[in-house]
């Protein structure tokens, strides 16, 4: 299966795969800011596969990944709270003052992938997240470069996002007391087109152990984000490189 969210390490054979390894990413330093940080994640997984069937435990996320009839690729997935959601003192410039901290929640992520031909070449994509803090639906289509069908190759991808009000409120909403707190005036946001994106993804094997991966991502908000006092920017970006020693 060329190119899944999750990397297979059980190199298409029964039983465990085990990959670790650590990325550096360049990023905003919230929803809608105009501050950017360098932030060290670890990466890989820990997975069981049982023919078409992998089940896996990749960072803060517990799922299983399935191929179905050559076409489709089904994703269900339990991911937990890795760290706080947002925090005032993500912002150097203190533009997140009085507006308190946002705890991270558990998502449940549900994600089907369509191949449109034989080789994947070409692929649709949705993925929904929901959670006690509102629900985002990412729908995309995309297209493969290069031959391999080991995982490795390049991607890229058109992806429009979509959020209920709870989701937008959690990110980009201001309620009373935390205008009354940040001098920020009151905001609430209705749910529905939250941005439009561009997303770049590269894997590539150094050797039988050793994987390079990339990413790039631009993420441009809709009117409704950008009129939010927390939108400092118009758009979200991040570009990570990593490596991972696949045991």
């Amino acid at each position: 299966m060329p190119l899944p969210s999750v990397d297979d390490f059980t190199r298409g054979e029964d039983g465990w795969g085990v990959g670790l390894g650590l990325g550096i990413e360049y990023e905003s330093a919230y929803e809608g800011s105009d501050e950017f940080e360098l932030e060290a994640n670890p990466a890989g997984a820990v997975q069981w596969r049982d023919g078409d069937n992998i089940y896996y435990w990749a960072g803060a996320a517990l799922g299983w990944r399935g191929l179905r009839s050559e076409a489709w690729l089904l994703d269900v997935a339990v991911a937990f709270p890795f760290e706080d959601g947002r925090e005032e003192s993500d912002s150097e410039d203190g533009r997140l003052d009085g507006l308190g901290d946002v705890d991270g929640s558990t998502e449940i992520v549900l994600q089907a992938r369509r191949a449109l031909d034989s080789d994947w070449r070409y692929w649709l994509d949705g993925r929904l997240i929901a959670s006690e803090d509102g629900s985002l639906g990412i729908f995309g289509a995309g297209r493969r470069f290069g031959d391999q069908t080991d995982g490795t190759g390049s991607d890229l991808s058109l992806v429009l996002v979509f959020h209920d009000s709870d989701y937008a409120n959690r990110d980009f909403g201001i309620n009373s007391e935390q205008a009354a707190n940040s001098g920020l005036d009151q905001t609430d946001l209705d749910g529905g087109f939250r941005s439009i994106g561009l997303n770049y993804t590269f894997r590539y094997y150094v050797s039988d152990k050793w994987q390079v991966f990339g990413e790039a991502l631009y993420e441009h908000f809709s009117s409704d984000v950008r009129d939010s006092p927390i939108a400092r920017s118009d758009y979200e970006a991040e570009v990570g490189v990593g490596a991972i020693y696949v045991f």
